[in-house]
């Protein structure tokens, strides 16, 4: 194991590896027995770096042009916290669009553990107010009919 590397630079090779489709570089930043957490979709947490090639091999083929844009990070002597765009077009033609928060655990030069984060970019949608109705059960789900606050219903036509 690469016990030199801090998390500063694990994650700037994350990102580069990343971003150059350099699938063993990306891989090297994980720890054999990696362990990835998806609170929001429990079904799709995992453990071992095997995981980490198959998954991003999958992206780099079917997404050629992928890339990931840092929006914002903080680093910690123990891990980082990593929010990124990622974007490109897939082989389909279809654009991918999504926004990701990872937040990485790094002991001796590798990430060991993470949370993660990730959803397409939506565009349109219902709005706030109709998300925490549908969400709360104050409408039932597929109704559009919970209108931003200050909208008279007359309105609505």
């Amino acid at each position: 194991m690469n016990t030199t590397r801090t998390p500063a630079q694990v994650l700037d090779q994350l990102v580069t590896a990343t971003n150059a489709h350099d699938i063993d570089g990306l891989v090297d930043c994980f720890a054999q027995d990696y362990a990835l957490t998806d609170p929001v979709h429990p079904a799709r947490s995992f453990t071992g770096s095997g995981q980490v090639r198959r998954n991003w091999t999958t992206v780099f083929h079917a997404v050629p042009d992928v890339a990931l844009d840092v929006q914002d990070v903080a680093v910690t002597d123990t891990g980082f916290w990593l929010e990124a765009a990622q974007a490109g077009t897939r082989r389909d033609g279809r654009d991918l669009e999504t926004r990701m928060v990872f937040i990485a655990v790094v002991e001796d030069g590798r990430i060991t553990s993470a949370h993660m984060y990730a959803a397409p970019v939506e565009q349109g949608g219902p709005d706030i107010n109709a998300f925490f109705a549908a969400m709360t059960g104050a409408a039932p789900p597929g109704r559009h009919d919970v209108e931003p606050a200050g909208t008279p219903r007359a309105a609505r036509s």
